[in-house]
This record gives structure tokens, C-alpha cells and sequence, in this order.
């Protein structure tokens, strides 16, 4: 899995319009703390159980994608989710998965809040909020 920066992953959905760019937060995250614009709700585990299916999760980015070797390109909050996310995707046989380094909110400050230090929104990259 190639690890990104934001800017290299704005880049990269730039250079390569038909990577399939994978929100694998909760729906929920998504629409209330923001999102990329053009970005796919595919996530990793939802409330109330909290545990990823990874089996689940590779069949429905499956579907999304239509082939296992379209580039995909995951993002959550921090980085976290999606280091797993993406391999399961791998172990399922995708051949080109990426993820964005510190996610759309990034790290935690000393202060506890984020957005602050690093990530998609610190980077001030386009965003959508419902």
C-alpha cells in the first residue's frame, strides 16, 4: 500500500481520474465533519457493532470498483482505519491501494483537537460539509 500525504493524493486523483477515492469512515463522520468532495462511503465497521467484517468491507469496495486492480485511495480520520482497511483490500487481491497519511482530520495536538497539526483539511484541500 503506498502511504500519501494529502496534497500527493489531491495529486494523485488529479493525475488518475478513475481511482475510486473510498471514505471508510462511518457515514455518519462523513457527512457531519466533512468530507472530500467526489469520495465513496465504503466503511470500514459501523455503529453499533464497531468491528470490521474486512471480508465485507473488500466485496463492497469490490462492487464499487468493478476490477481488482482499479487504483483505489482511502481516507479516514486520522490514517488509522484505513492502514487496515487497505490490507484486507490487499489480502483480497487489489493490486493498486493507497491510503492518505493523518486523514481528513489528522493528528491529535497536545491540546486534544485536530485539524490543527496535519491532514485533508489542515492541508486546505476541498471539502464538503452536510
Amino acid at each position: 500500500m503506498k502511504n500519501l500525504l494529502p496534497h500527493e493524493a489531491w495529486a494523485l486523483l488529479q493525475q488518475q481520474p478513475d481511482t475510486l477515492f473510498v471514505d471508510v469512515r462511518m457515514e455518519i463522520e462523513s457527512l457531519y465533519v466533512g468530507r472530500p468532495p467526489g469520495v465513496e462511503n465504503i466503511p470500514w465497521y459501523e455503529y453499533p457493532d464497531m468491528t470490521p467484517d474486512p471480508a465485507h468491507f473488500a466485496a463492497a469496495v469490490a462492487r464499487e470498483a468493478g476490477r481488482k486492480d482499479r487504483p483505489l485511495l482511502l481516507i479516514c480520520r486520522s490514517g488509522t482505519r484505513t492502514q487496515h482497511a487497505g490490507q484486507a483490500l490487499e489480502a483480497a487481491g487489489f493490486t493498486n491501494v493507497a491510503h492518505v497519511v493523518h486523514g481528513f482530520e489528522g493528528d491529535l495536538d497536545a491540546h486534544f483537537r485536530r485539524s490543527v497539526l496535519n491532514g485533508w483539511r489542515h492541508d486546505n484541500l476541498p471539502w464538503e460539509q452536510m
